[in-house]
């Protein structure tokens, strides 16, 4: 069977390829990655495909706006189904739990079960010298542990963080936040565009919940065998 804490990222732009892969992977993987890629490519239609096949959903859209906005932004989307949502933790505060609120009331209007909310942290592409040059006086770490305080306070499920800060998180959160970690580079893969990154064995001893991973699944000359290697890679963890 599948591990749910692996979850494949779709960064291509079409629903004809998006179920080449989903097909592909067959049952290797069950939780896939929408973001921004696909889903201004095709729209809602690719949520309720992986629905239909019996897929679980991250939606990756990385709301961001001033609270009205980003809580009506949730309204419209929590009727997709998916299992879970993103929006900036920069957003602040009253961004996020006006967020928060729009989708409990949107969800138990609906009848359907309420996604789980992450806030996005730091993106893992950023590293020390890209966080200085944006004006910041304090390490990325340190960073990303106050927007996951803010983020658990004002009402979010979890953070989108890098696996090398979910330590620190898992320490400051509590042991039922969820900590979803980008940047996961097993043994078999380079680092791409990535900087702040670790294997998927180190990002869930550390705390992490689940694991997004896409080139090194879905750019692999046999993407099933990868994903079925990465899952007993953390089967003991």
């Amino acid at each position: 069977m599948a591990d749910n804490r692996i979850i494949t990222a779709l960064d291509v732009h079409s629903l004809e390829d998006m179920k080449k892969m989903v097909i592909t992977l067959g049952d290797s993987v069950t939780f896939y990655k929408v973001g921004m890629e696909l889903f201004y490519s095709v729209g809602p239609d690719t949520i309720r495909c992986l629905r239909d096949m019996g897929k679980k959903v991250f939606l990756d859209l990385k709301v961001h706006d001033i609270p009205n906005t980003a809580a009506q932004a949730v309204r419209a989307l929590i009727r997709l189904g998916a299992d879970l949502m993103t929006l900036h933790g920069s957003g602040g505060a009253l961004m996020l739990q006006s967020a928060a609120e729009a989708a409990r009331d949107e969800s138990a209007r609906l009848g359907m079960e309420r996604p789980c909310l992450l806030a996005v942290t730091v993106l893992t592409s950023i590293d020390e010298a890209a966080w200085a040059a944006l004006g910041h006086d304090e390490p990325v770490g340190t960073s990303v542990e106050r927007l996951a305080r803010l983020a658990k306070e004002a009402g979010m499920d979890g953070v989108v963080a890098s696996p090398r800060e979910a330590a620190a998180i898992r320490t400051a959160c509590g042991k039922d936040f969820l900590i979803v970690t980008p940047g996961i580079r097993p043994s078999f893969r380079q680092k791409n565009d990535q900087k702040r990154v670790a294997t998927p064995a180190e990002a869930l001893r550390d705390g992490a919940t689940q694991l997004v991973i896409g080139r090194p699944i879905t750019q692999a000359a046999d993407p099933k065998a990868a994903a079925e290697r990465i899952a007993a890679e953390i089967k003991e963890v």
